[in-house]
This record gives structure tokens, C-alpha cells and sequence, in this order.
């Protein structure tokens, strides 16, 4: 089966790079096929190769002992991985199930290329919708008194299932340090707000009690801090006064489908690299 190699990159930016890394490439007859690139106004480089893998001179276990010289000279971050080998993925959900059918139906007609070895959730309510998708479904119910236990028993599922991406499909938690510092940069909420505006539990409310006129949704990576992570998308509804706070969350599941689901595409191709609090998304 064909592959191809996507390597990441991030580094101080100066000349040369884009001549060094193409060099590199063409010096083991590698093709190309696409390449994206960015500076911050930190002056920061960021680039996105996708090499073809038929007639690339370099096997893919020989690729970086190869190429780590160049990035240690020029003091690059880099990843590489491949297209033959899709990300595994496990969904965490609570009881809304629109974001969840959502990937769910995205990921059967092909248009999410990952593994999805299970879901998980604090409630069992979902588990006949996820299971009429042939994924396992977990039920780890969750108190303040478990919440420890619960999350040290999510860990140890997503880990025997080598999971890289874990998507909080409106899970209605706030995770523990500990699970946070096991998938840095891997963990993608979806908030029913345009962050950094109204952080936390009930936005839709208070917007109609602020009587915005446009409402929003957030897709961001989970740190510490609640909402606050580096956005990857984000994309909104407009309303008028007449909506009501049901009209708001209505529209406003719309805008969180479809902000999540681009948002894990970005993750699961390799667009999406950190500038700081910031992320560059190579669309």
C-alpha cells in the first residue's frame, strides 16, 4: 500500500530554510506534493511538507535519523507521520449527542481519516447511537468523590488503546491536570461560545440576556486554564431579537458541528502547529 510522509515544522525563521528543507528532499529524490508555510511576528517559521512516498529514496524507518542533522542545525521542532497510518481517535461525550452523531457519520462516510476504538462518557444514554456504528462504548460514571478514579480509568483505556487524539464531544466535565498533561496538544473541545466571551457553564443564556446579535462556537485545545486554549477554529450564526434562548441553541449546535468537525479534519491531516497561545492552521 502507497503512503505518503507529512512532516511539521517549526523554528526561528531566517534564510535559507525553505532551500535547505528542499534540498534535503530532492537529494533523496523525493517529490513534493504540497508545502505551506508561515512567519509569526515572533519571527517564528512554520512549515507543513506532504512528500511523496512512491520513489522517495528514504524508507520510512531511515527518515529520521536522516533528517534530524538539518533540523538540529536550524533548530527546528519537527514531526513526521504518514498517510497509510490513521490517528486513533476516542470521542467523550456526556448526554448531548449532536457533535457525536456528527463525527460519527463524518467518520462512516470517510471524510475523517482515523480509528475510532471507542467512545467514553459519564452517562450510558448514547451508548445504543454508538453502537450502531460497531465502536465500543464506555460507560465511567463520575462523581466529585471519583472524579480521581474516573479520570485515572479513562487514562488507562485511551493508553491500551494507543489513542493520539481524544475529541470532547461536549463532555460535560472539566478534566484533571493529569489527563491534560497526557495529551498535549491532543485533547479538542468544542465550546458553544465565541471564546473568549462567555467562558464556562450556559452561554446561550447569557447571550440572550446580553442580546448579542451574533452567536458562536469554539474549537480549541484543552489546557489548564478553563476555555482558555489556543483556538484551531471558530465560526458563527447571526440572530435577531426575535430568537429565543431556544432559538440560540438550536443555531448554535449548527455552528458547533461543523467548527468541531473541521477542526479535528485540521488535526487528524497534521495542519495545525502551536505559535505560543496561538495556533497556525494550514487549512
Amino acid at each position: 500500500m502507497g503512503y505518503n510522509l507529512r512532516l511539521t515544522i517549526s523554528c526561528p525563521d531566517k534564510r535559507g530554510l525553505i532551500s535547505a528543507l528542499s534540498s534535503f528532499v530532492a537529494m533523496h529524490d523525493g517529490n513534493i506534493l504540497s508545502a505551506d508555510q508561515y512567519v509569526s511576528d515572533g519571527e517564528r517559521f512554520f512549515m507543513r511538507l506532504e512528500i511523496e512516498g512512491k520513489g522517495f529514496g528514504l524508507e520510512r524507518e531511515e527518515f529520521d535519523a536522516a533528517f534530524a542533522p538539518l533540523a538540529r542545525r536550524h533548530g527546528m521542532d519537527w514531526r513526521t507521520s504518514h498517510t497509510d497510518i490513521p490517528k486513533r481517535m476516542s470521542i467523550l461525550v456526556s448526554r448531548y449527542d449532536h457533535c457525536l452523531i456528527d463525527i460519527l457519520w463524518r467518520w462512516d462516510a470517510g471524510e475523517l481519516d482515523a480509528d475510532i476504538p471507542l467512545v467514553v462518557s459519564n452517562h450510558p444514554d448514547l451508548a445504543p447511537r454508538v453502537e450502531a456504528y460497531g465502536i465500543p462504548f464506555h460507560h465511567l460514571p463520575v462523581t466529585k468523590a471519583t472524579k480521581v478514579e474516573q479520570e485515572a480509568e479513562m487514562l488507562e483505556l485511551l493508553s491500551e488503546h494507543e489513542i493520539d487524539v481524544v475529541v470532547l464531544a461536549r463532555y460535560m466535565q472539566i478534566l484533571g491536570p493529569d489527563f491534560i498533561a497526557a495529551y498535549p496538544e491532543g485533547i479538542i473541545n468544542i465550546h458553544h461560545s465565541f471564546l473568549p466571551a462567555f467562558v464556562g457553564a450556559d452561554p446561550y443564556r447569557r447571550a440572550h440576556e446580553r442580546g448579542v446579535k451574533t452567536i458562536g462556537a469554539t474549537a480549541h485545545y484543552v489546557t489548564e486554564e478553563l476555555d482558555a486554549g489556543p483556538i484551531i477554529h471558530q465560526d458563527v450564526a447571526h440572530v435577531t431579537h426575535r430568537a429565543t434562548v431556544e432559538d440560540l441553541v438550536r443555531l448554535g449546535r449548527e455552528v458547533e458541528r461543523r467548527v468541531l468537525a473541521r477542526a479535528v479534519h485540521w488535526r487528524l491531516e497534521d495542519r495545525i502547529l502551536l505559535d505560543g497561545t496561538r495556533t497556525v492552521v494550514f487549512e
